[in-house]
């Protein structure tokens, strides 16, 4: 079946100077490459949007850009080796969108991560190319410090086709990432690391990267997922088998540290929580039994989000992540965890939202509608005026029960105050109110994000598989709408206002 388908002696030094950490005022004396150069085995590319991955480095960590006038903003750490300035993005994002364009590389070989091309398979945007992250989406804070995440939806992807110094044919690497441990799908691929340098599946071991998600097609292990794997090229393996390996656990944690590192005829798969704690090892042994991954045949370009030969299904969130020349130790990596954990990641970047299990009404912010609520009449949503003369079930129909997502249970599902079972849901870019059928894509259709108001008012809502877009209003009418697009409701007038709305009171408690 195509891929289509969709040394011991330095350590202890290491550790106590890993665990200096990003503090909440200063930076690290030593962070993750400099861990792992003083182990043999430096970093040849080095991507994060939360902060930087060497003592040293003040430079750009990554680039945005936004709708209102397609310019774009570098956001740096806000001092050498430390967190990124997440308030420049903020100021540069207000009243509009941003996306992320460029992941830079910190380590100096300009390994950086753009929109990645057309391969096997098209990306949803122009010219075949994979969409852009939303530069919002993924909130959180390092050391009480807010910064960004890259939350990829199904159809985004980055890539470098043309890297230096990246591991080829059966060369020894290693690459650690840390991911969202509750983002996943059973798309196909959510991957970071070495992959074909044409965007092509060009066989069996022609790729080594981490993969994270469900997808059972190819290798799984135990329980029922999410693992962490490594994708080989025609093969997601948990270990020596081509299927089943037991050793290989389900593993979720909120912010996950995963690894995969690869020599001649010898691989391993490791992790851990993000936040505390030690690395496991789940594999560590010689190539999978299956034909043509020893050797191994691997190109050198580097991915993120995505498959080999470009397949777009899959979705997770990225924070952080290096490739490396040589095969590390587990003494580098240990102390490579423990400046993770002393970095302190955390979820309360996230933007607050309404109360799971309250009734509330959603107000318009738009000067001309501040009197028109999210309101519908049967399957038929819209917004309404609505005031005290109204009727009961006028009211009734503006006033939605907040659940925890169905979809994320970060994120909010809205069900109808007066039609019990009944949800908020998108289809084909239009809000309507559906009968929960219990399916995987209905719960991810009816699942919003909060985020603080695009103008700066209330509460602003961001569809979670299509991460680019949030509800608005338009014509009275209720979408999930981006800021621009072939569409009407995308038109980027009063984009900002229109997707903005207060939470208020039910009309119907």
């Amino acid at each position: 079946m195509r891929k289509a388908l969709l040394g011991a002696a330095f350590a202890g030094a290491l550790v106590v100077s890993a665990l200096v950490g990003v503090g909440t005022s200063q930076a690290a004396t030593s962070q993750p490459c400099d861990i792992y150069a003083a182990g043999g085995t430096p970093c040849v590319a080095a991507h994060s949007t939360t902060r930087a991955l060497y003592g040293t480095y003040s430079g750009a960590l990554y680039q945005v850009r936004r709708a209102s006038d397609n310019t774009t903003k570098d956001i740096a750490p806000v001092s050498a080796g430390s967190y990124a300035n997440a308030a420049t993005q903020d100021t540069f994002c207000a009243n509009t969108s941003c996306v992320i364009t460029i992941i830079y590389d910190q380590s100096g070989r300009n390994n950086r991560l753009t929109q990645a091309p057309p391969g096997g398979f098209n990306g949803p945007a122009a010219g075949g190319y994979d969409n852009l992250a939303n530069a919002t989406a993924a909130p959180v804070t390092i050391g009480g410090h807010k910064v960004y995440g890259v939350f990829v939806a199904p159809g985004t992807g980055y890539r470098n086709n043309n890297t230096n110094g990246v591991a080829t044919g059966d060369q020894p690497e290693g690459m650690y990432s840390i991911f969202d441990g509750t983002h996943f799908n059973g798309g196909c691929c959510f991957d970071y690391g070495n992959a074909e340098r044409n965007s092509r599946d060009n066989g069996n071991g022609t790729m080594e990267a981490i993969y994270f998600g469900n997808i059972k097609v190819w290798g799984y292990g135990a329980g029922n997922g999410p693992w962490i794997m490594a994708d080989l090229e025609n093969g997601l393996f948990s270990g020596v088998n081509q299927h089943l390996n037991s050793g290989d656990p389900s593993i979720s944690h909120r912010f996950l540290t995963a690894i995969v590192k690869g020599e001649p005829n010898h691989w391993a798969i490791r992790g851990g929580n993000a936040q505390s704690g030690s690395l496991g090892t789940f594999y560590n042994g010689v190539r999978p039994n299956v034909a043509g991954y020893n050797p191994m045949k691997k190109e050198g370009a580097i991915i993120l989000g995505i498959g080999g030969d470009n397949s777009v299904g899959a979705a997770g969130t990225f924070y952080e992540g290096v490739m490396t020349s040589g095969y590390p130790s587990d003494a580098t990596e240990n102390s490579v965890q423990a400046n993770i954990v002393a970095a302190n990641y955390n979820t309360s970047g996230s933007t607050s939202g309404p109360a799971v299990g309250s009734t509330i009404s959603l107000r318009a912010t738009t000067a001309c509608c501040t009197t028109r609520y999210i309101s519908h009449s049967g399957a038929t949503v819209s917004t309404q005026v609505v005031s005290a003369s109204n009727t009961a079930t006028e009211k009734a129909n503006a006033s939605w029960i907040v659940r925890a997502g169905l979809g994320s249970s970060a994120c909010y599902s809205f069900e109808s105050k007066n039609t019990s079972g009944q949800y908020l849901r998108h289809q084909n870019y239009q809000i309507s109110l559906q009968a929960n059928d219990g399916s995987s894509l209905f719960a991810q259709d009816a699942t919003f994000c909060s985020e603080a108001g695009k103008n700066g008012q209330g509460n602003s809502f961001r569809s979670l598989n299509f991460a680019d877009r949030y509800i608005r209003h338009y014509s009275n009418n209720v979408y999930i709408a981006s800021n621009g697009g072939s569409n009407a409701w995308d038109a980027t007038g009063l984009w900002a206002d229109d997707v903005s709305w207060v939470v208020t009171a039910p009309w119907t408690p």
